[in-house]
């Protein structure tokens, strides 16, 4: 997944846009949540991404599976703005086998963000079983599909989303696969005349402080969730020392091995190349199991 496919255009299904320049980085992503899953295509490891996002016309969705094991990757776009493509089907065909990706967002409920809140489904059927599916409308994935009644093994591990705010960033992440659903919220205040500082938030409670930013503008640190180790990483420099485009860009890593996923910071500085710089990451890390992942881009509102 090399960067932010494109919403734009008039088919309702199609190949992404794989170039976005700044300007759409900055804006259109600003409207988007990526969610990658490691499930079992042809017994063999394989990364399905599916990517939520917003512009004026309505909700998007982008599907990637990403098979390394047959140097396979595809991506198509939906676009449910479109009335006849809030619900359909996608047939590709690798090594002379059918893999069909299905969806309905014919009744989906969204909140202020892209990704659904419920009523929904994405699956992806292989040799007649589910080896993929999300969503709360399994039973009718089933009935739609065909497919075996396989309960799909695909774990959630790394998700990538923008959140715009002043002074106080959130969203709800899961720091492990079976545990609760924790609220997450960053607090910065870099407008003020006094020494900026930057807060973590976990369920309200503060679990992390950093003091003298200008100094301090990126580093990493631990906190406990869930009586775990989550490693932190942050940079903020845009928002110190930017033009005011660029957002902040944090890093939560629920695996202790997360520094060698940013052995360059300063590539943060720029969205764009952070964007690709994660991507890689997640794919390289994921293939070694190493925890879950969430990356959040910050973006300051006037």
């Amino acid at each position: 997944m090399r960067d932010f496919p494109s919403c734009l255009g008039e088919s309702g299904v199609q190949v992404a846009d794989v170039s976005c320049s700044s300007a759409i980085v900055s804006k259109a992503s600003q409207n988007s949540v990526t969610c990658m899953y490691r499930c079992r295509l042809f017994d063999k490891s394989c990364l399905i991404s599916i990517v939520w996002s917003k512009n004026l016309m309505g909700q998007c969705l982008s599907v990637e599976i990403d098979a390394a094991s047959h140097q396979f990757v595809y991506r198509m776009d939906v676009k449910p703005s479109l009335f006849s493509k809030r619900k359909g089907s996608k047939c590709i065909e690798l090594n002379s086998c059918k893999i069909e990706v299905f969806w309905d967002l014919s009744v989906a409920k969204f909140g202020s963000g892209p990704e659904p809140l419920g009523s929904y489904y994405v699956g992806v059927v292989c040799r007649g079983e589910m080896v993929f599916l999300i969503g709360d409308l399994a039973e009718e994935a089933f009935k739609k599909t065909g497919a075996a009644a396989v309960v799909s093994k695909a774990m959630l591990v790394a998700k990538r989303e923008h959140t715009v705010g002043k002074r106080f960033f959130g969203t709800k992440a899961r720091f492990c696969e079976m545990g609760p659903i924790h609220d997450l919220k960053i607090e910065c205040d870099t407008r003020g005349s006094g020494d900026p500082f930057l807060v973590v938030c976990v369920d309200a409670k503060a679990v992390m402080k950093v003091q003298h930013l200008h100094w301090k503008f990126r580093g990493n640190s631990t906190i406990l969730v869930d009586d775990r180790p989550v490693e932190v990483f942050w940079d903020v420099h845009n928002w110190l020392f930017g033009s005011g485009v660029g957002s902040g860009v944090f890093m939560f890593q629920t695996s202790l091995s997360a520094d060698k996923l940013w052995s360059s910071p300063s590539s943060l500085s720029d969205p764009s190349g952070c964007s690709l710089r994660c991507s890689e990451s997640f794919k390289e890390s994921k293939s070694r199991s190493l925890g879950f992942s969430l990356v959040l881009y910050a973006w300051k509102s006037e």
